[in-house]
């Protein structure tokens, strides 16, 4: 349990400014794909079956865009803004589709930053091994909330 641990919170408002920029690298691999599934109890044939998928216009099964949805997440949760953010709001588009064993590399990019409303606005591309467009996105975060010391009292009612 993470109870009486100090965490270190990601940037504040104040130290993220228009412009920055993040990038990361994703290979999915199956096991990633089945834990998902198995996690979800998500049984689209699309995701996994071969034989259903080749008959469709996708030709093979195709990573559940919830799921790069998920690597979003986790890369603002990690990285930008960081550990205590939360995001409000996100606008997602898959255009392609992402197969199996692709490679996705994610830019995020802060677009605005909304001070008086505690929030910061950044777009997400996605691209894959061929620089194709699979994933383009607006998503508005709020950053993490300092915290002030905790005193006797904060505590009252616990």
């Amino acid at each position: 349990m993470l109870l009486g641990k100090k965490r270190k919170l990601g940037r504040r408002i104040e130290e993220i400014t228009v412009g920055e920029k993040l990038s990361l690298t994703e290979k999915i691999e199956d096991k990633d794909i089945l834990l998902y599934l198995g996690l979800t109890d998500d049984a689209n044939p699309l995701y996994i079956q071969h034989d259903y998928a080749s008959q469709t216009p996708f030709e093979k099964p195709i990573v559940p865009s919830i799921m790069l949805t998920g690597m979003i997440t986790s890369a603002i949760s990690k990285y930008l803004p960081g550990p205590g953010s939360h995001i409000i709001s996100q606008e997602i588009e898959f255009p392609k589709p992402v197969y199996h064993y692709s490679t996705v590399e994610f830019l995020f990019e802060i677009t605005e930053v909304e001070r008086s409303e505690h929030n910061v606005v950044m777009s997400v591309v996605g691209t894959n091994e061929k620089n194709e467009t699979v994933i383009n996105g607006k998503i508005k975060v709020c950053p993490p909330h300092r915290l002030e010391e905790i005193h006797g009292r904060a505590l009252e009612n616990f």
